[in-house]
């Protein structure tokens, strides 16, 4: 079945609409859809290496227009739609840690952990939430999504052929693997928070909720 799914969705990203498949995946993921983006464009790039840097490129400025809708949520429709949209995402809990970090570290916060696992949704709303200059939102919201896109671009660009070979011959092993970097990067992400910054988080999550 693993198989299967895989040749099929090869077929698809190699589609002469995969780009719009693609474009909307980001643009929706950066405001509300819970699923990234990055498997498609990893299977895209799989598909057409050559064609690695275009589909990345098309990732990040979707992804960034994607933020400046949930820019829009946080700023304008937090009480009304936003708060309802961060619950059903599971991410309530983290909405007023995500504020204070962002009031209190602006651009560079934005930067760093929009290149991360955590979910760039998270800081575009908040970000419209708290209000954060807008050029600086979208610049950094380039910077950001550039490390994380561009990154899958650039590798399957340079070894998209090599890469596709070893996966076509071994995708059970590179599928396991693939997991178990996924859950290594977010007990890594959860201790690196935990154990730098927990009583900054806990005060700033404090601080942000009784405003």
């Amino acid at each position: 079945m693993l198989r299967k799914l895989y040749d099929w969705t090869l077929e698809k990203a190699s589609h002469p609409h995969a780009e719009w498949w693609l474009a909307m995946f980001a643009f929706i993921e950066a405001s509300f859809f819970p699923v990234p983006p990055h498997p498609l464009l990893g299977l895209m790039c799989l598909a057409e290496p050559k064609k690695a840097i275009r589909f990345a490129v098309i990732a990040t400025l979707a992804s960034v227009a994607g933020g400046l809708l949930g820019y829009a949520i946080g700023w304008g429709l937090y009480d009304t739609i936003g708060a309802d949209l961060l619950r059903w995402l599971g991410l309530s809990e983290s909405f007023p840690v995500a504020a204070c970090y962002l009031r209190e570290y602006g651009v560079e916060i934005l930067i760093v952990k929009g290149a991360t696992p955590i979910p760039f949704k998270l800081l575009t709303i908040t970000a419209g939430f708290i209000g954060m200059a807008l050029v600086p939102f979208i610049l950094a919201s380039i910077v950001s999504r550039s490390i994380s896109f561009m990154i899958v671009g650039v590798l399957f660009r340079m070894f998209g052929a090599p890469i596709k070979r070893f996966i076509d011959k071994y995708l059970g092993l590179v599928t396991v693997g693939f997991v178990a970097l996924v859950i290594a990067g977010f007990v890594a992400i959860a201790y690196l928070d935990g154990g730098e910054d927990q009583a900054t988080a806990e005060k700033c999550a404090a601080a942000t909720l009784e405003q």
